[in-house]
């Protein structure tokens, strides 16, 4: 394998007519790097996938990888997508059933004039980094959807490319499956140092997997960070929403208990919830993200007084590893997700508390 190429998009713009799909967005993934493109259906994140690929055509901005430019709408660059050393797993596989797994992962290599030595090496090698070996004189007709992924993806390391680009990859198989395959495309990545660009709408595959997310909405980047970050510190409500369960808290500002990055907002029910700003300025909407699980719900109240509030249960939901408990607060309702064996009733009294460095102040 190729080692890792860095990618960089600038200012990339995706038009259908006269509507703007895309952009202007612009990222680096550094070589070696897993970068994931994460959002809802229809936020934009396979049409740049696919224009890094070189199977869209952009309206603007430019795409280098390696440090060679692949496109550039104002100098007219556009390098055809089999000439950019790329390689694409898709969503759907693109196993040809007729064929045998050594001939759907020779394909590529046929096609590029290679000889049949060197096409036995790759496609052994590749098929033993993905487990695949004792399958290769198998029709891919034969195979489950975890083994045909596996051939996808041996088809696409075959002829050592510097990047991959992933498509959904895991979308088509089964929950424990897919689990299984975000570990191993991880460490796959890892040992090859290859350098990925990765499309998902699954919120635990892009922590799993990812070095660096974007998260995408209609056409335009609302974040980028690591994954912890993300989570962690999200900037906006819609990546607060969408990465992850949160609680949206909207006040107003108590200036008389704000200092610094201690920020204080007074609820419209009344309640007074202390957070930070984590250095953001204060909008003129202010909104704190409280995430789920960083809610605690306890029969008695804690020893301390900061975020301490009595609340009413209204409903628990079990999950299996986390039970979801809905309690009334201040005139509206939020929800908790927590571990442990505590048993909750309708119209229970309670105690919810939570660290004012897990209430994070939101941009608008």
């Amino acid at each position: 394998m190729n080692p890792g190429q860095h990618i960089e998009v600038e200012d990339l713009v995706i038009r259908y007519g006269a509507v703007a799909a895309v952009g202007p967005v612009s990222f680096t993934v550094a070589a070696g790097q897993q970068l994931t493109l994460l959002g809802p259906s229809g936020c934009g994140k396979t049409t740049t996938l696919r224009a890094v690929a070189g199977l869209e055509k952009p309206s603007a901005g430019a795409i280098r990888i390696g440090g060679r430019t692949v496109y550039d709408g104002a100098r007219g660059i556009d390098v055809p997508a089999e000439a950019r050393g790329l390689s694409m797993v898709f969503q759907s596989y693109a196993i040809w059933p007729h064929m045998t797994v050594f001939e759907n992962v020779a394909y590529g290599l046929r096609v590029r004039k290679k000889g049949a030595a060197e096409i036995r090496e790759r496609v052994g090698a590749a098929l033993d980094l993905v487990q695949m070996g004792p399958y290769a004189d198998r029709h891919a007709s034969q195979l489950s959807g975890g083994q045909q992924q596996r051939v996808a993806l041996a088809r696409a390391c075959a002829f050592s490319p510097s990047v991959l680009l992933f498509d959904e990859p895991l979308s088509n198989l089964d929950a424990k499956l897919r689990g299984d395959m975000r570990i191993e495309l991880r460490e796959l990545q890892h040992r090859l140092g290859v350098t990925s660009l990765y499309v998902t709408h699954d919120l635990e595959e892009a922590l799993a997997m990812s070095d660096k997310i974007v998260v995408m909405r209609a056409g335009q980047i609302e974040q980028s960070g690591p994954p912890s970050e993300i989570y962690n510190y999200p900037r906006t409500e819609f990546v607060a929403d969408f990465v992850g369960s949160a609680n949206l808290i909207q006040g107003r500002i108590r200036p008389d208990l704000t200092r610094g990055d201690a920020i204080t907002l007074e609820t419209p029910g009344g309640h007074l919830i202390h957070g930070s700003a984590h250095g953001r300025a204060v909008g003129d909407r202010p909104s704190f993200s409280v995430r789920t699980v960083h809610l605690k719900l306890t029969p008695q109240a804690p020893a301390h007084d900061t975020n301490v509030w009595p609340v009413t249960v209204k409903r628990a939901i079990f999950l299996g590893d986390l039970t979801q408990v809905h309690v009334e607060w201040g005139g509206r309702e939020l929800v908790v997700r927590q571990t442990g064996m505590q048993p909750w009733s309708e119209g229970q009294a309670a105690s919810l508390s939570a660290d004012p460095d897990h209430c994070i102040l939101l941009e608008h």
